[in-house]
């Protein structure tokens, strides 16, 4: 199975960081986030990887090459300068990820085990995606657990997910956002969700990549005293 890291969004909340560097070449831990994912995935048995890439790909290109330092083999999927939203960039690469396959959005920290996606039964046409407990950034959340009550807590989508590519049947390859495909599917009831409640964080901000590292750099002190 292959494995597609979303990386070609402009980030500009991040500003003044990203102004010559996409977000997901900001560091946590001493590391890009990207390179986060990569070792993950490689983790989980996962060598084939596609990177989408728009603003400041190359920066991305020059760092990992064609994985091969990482033990994977990296593809890349080149978007117009603006990129092409989220539902957009996993369609222009359906060409490169197969029947199956499983994405991570590039500006998410996380220690999700995505080895428990891979073991899922899809029909051709489903999805599954990772919620997460609402941050302080999104309290409303986004997709209930049961789908079927007409009153159910709502959780943040992860940005982590499982698609058969026959998911993104009948949708064009142009600029399309994720949130309203997902929404559509859901009513018609061929996406399952699970809640994880581990380690989680969007970097969205500066405070919040700040944040994060400062938290890591806290466990890492105690875990050596």
């Amino acid at each position: 199975m292959k494995a597609i890291i979303l990386a070609a969004g402009r980030g500009q909340r991040m500003m003044p960081l990203t102004k010559e560097m996409p977000k997901p070449m900001l560091k946590v831990a001493g590391k890009p986030l990207l390179e986060h994912h990569i070792i993950n995935l490689k983790a989980a048995g996962i060598e084939q990887i596609v990177i989408n890439l728009a603003w400041q790909g190359d920066k991305i290109k020059a760092y990992f090459g064609d994985g091969n330092k990482w033990g994977v083999s990296i593809q890349y999927s080149q978007e117009q300068p603006g990129g092409l939203e989220t539902a957009g960039g996993i369609i222009n690469a359906l060409k490169l990820l197969g029947d199956s396959f499983i994405v991570l959005n590039g500006d998410v920290y996380t220690d999700y085990d995505v080895s428990a996606l891979i073991q899922l039964h899809l029909s051709d046409n489903e999805a599954h995606l990772v919620l997460v407990e609402n941050p302080a950034h999104n309290p409303e959340g986004d997709f209930a657990l049961n789908h079927h009550q007409a009153i159910s807590q709502k959780y943040t989508f992860s940005g982590i997910a499982r698609y058969q590519s026959g998911f993104f049947t009948g949708y064009k390859n142009q600029v399309l956002p994720l949130g309203p495909i997902l929404r559509e599917k859901l009513d018609e009831g061929v996406i399952s969700t699970e809640l994880y409640l581990g380690q989680w964080d969007d970097i969205g901000t500066p405070q919040r990549l700040d944040e994060l590292n400062q938290r890591l750099a806290g466990s890492s002190i105690l875990a050596t005293d």
